[in-house]
C-alpha cells in the first residue's frame, strides 16, 4: 500500500515520505471528476492521518484516509462496478509501512514483523472481556468488491474499525446490499459510474485500550454520467450499537448530520454531487 502524511487541509497538496504516493497520483480512480476536479473527501489536519493506496499483489484496489492514533480509518473510497461473488478470506492484513516506511507497498500478514504502534492487530478484537461484541467491520465491503483481488485487499485492518456485532449485521442488509442494489438499477445498469465513499465517526471508547470504537457509520456514493454530471446520490449513517436505527438519507442531510458530528465542515464529495436531490 502507499501512504500519505497529511500535513495541510488543502486536499492535493501534501509531502511524500519514502517509497510512497498519494490518492491523486496513485488512486485517483476511486474519487469522482466532478466540474474538472478530482476531490477525494475533507481530509483532517494531523501527522496521525494517512492516505492508503490500499495494494495487494501490487494492484491498487481502493483508497483509505486513516487515523494512526486511534488505529481506524476515517473513510474508504472506492467506484462501485458491478458484484460479483467472491470467497471471504479468514485471516486479515495490516499495512507494513505505517510501522515502518521501507517497508513495500504491498499490504501483508502481521507475522514476522513488529507492527502495531500505528495501526490495530489481529489480537485487538480478540480476547474481548466487555458484555458487547464488536466485530472488524469492513469500510470498504466484501459485497460491493468487484474481483477476488478486491474483495481479498478489503481484508486489511486499515480498511476496519470496531462494529457492534449485530449493527454489522444489520448494516449489511440495510446500508450495503440496499446500495448496492440501488447503484447497479439506477446508475451502472444505464452505463454511469458510481463512487462510494464509507467512513465512522470517532467514539469515546476503545477496544481494548488500543483501537477506538466509532460511535457511527456512514456511507454515501455519486452517480455520474458519461460527461461527469452528477445524476444520482444517497446516503445512510447509524450509530454503532444495538439496534439503533440505520437511516437512509439524501447527501445534503448525511454531509449536514457529520458536520456536526465530526465539529467541522465535511464534504463527502467536493464538487457538487449533493446538488442533485436523489430520485428512485
Amino acid at each position: 500500500m502507499k501512504l500519505l502524511v497529511v500535513l495541510l487541509v488543502p486536499l492535493l497538496l501534501s509531502v511524500c515520505l519514502g517509497k510512497v504516493g498519494d490518492f491523486i497520483q496513485d488512486c485517483s480512480g476511486f474519487f469522482p471528476n466532478l466540474n474538472g476536479v478530482i476531490s477525494p473527501p475533507t481530509m483532517f489536519v494531523g501527522n496521525q492521518y494517512k492516505q492508503i493506496c490500499q495494494t495487494l499483489n501490487d494492484n491498487v484496489e481502493f483508497a483509505t484516509f486513516y487515523d494512526t492514533n486511534n488505529r481506524i480509518p476515517v473513510y474508504s473510497s472506492y467506484r462501485f462496478i458491478r458484484k460479483v461473488d467472491c470467497t471471504r478470506r479468514s485471516k486479515w492484513f495490516i499495512e507494513p509501512q505505517l510501522d515502518d516506511q521501507t517497508q513495500g507497498v504491498n499490504m501483508k500478514s502481521e507475522s514476522g514483523g513488529t507492527y502495531g504502534d500505528h495501526q490495530a492487530l489481529n489480537k485487538d478484537y480478540e480476547n474481548q472481556t466487555a458484555q458487547t461484541k464488536y466485530h472488524r467491520g469492513h469500510l470498504a465491503p466484501v459485497y460491493h468488491s468487484s474481483s477476488q483481488s478486491c474483495s481479498d485487499a478489503t481484508f486489511t485492518l486499515t480498511n476496519a474499525a470496531p462494529q457492534e456485532a449485530s449493527f454489522n449485521r444489520r448494516w449489511f442488509h440495510h446500508a450495503e446490499s440496499k446500495m448496492e442494489e440501488k447503484m447497479s438499477t439506477d446508475c451502472i445498469n444505464k452505463g454511469w459510474n458510481a463512487y462510494v465513499v464509507t467512513g465512522v465517526v470517532p467514539g469515546n471508547t476503545t477496544l481494548n485500550n488500543r483501537v477506538l470504537i466509532p460511535s457511527h457509520y456512514w456511507t454515501a456514493f455519486c452517480c455520474l454520467d458519461n460527461n461527469n454530471i452528477p445524476k444520482l446520490s444517497l446516503g445512510y449513517y447509524a450509530e454503532n450499537i444495538k439496534g439503533s436505527e440505520i437511516k437512509e438519507v439524501s447527501l445534503w442531510a448525511l454531509e449536514n448530520e457529520l458536520n456536526i458530528k465530526y465539529g467541522q465542515n465535511f464534504a463527502v464529495f467536493p464538487g457538487g454531487c449533493k446538488m442533485n436531490i436523489r430520485k428512485f
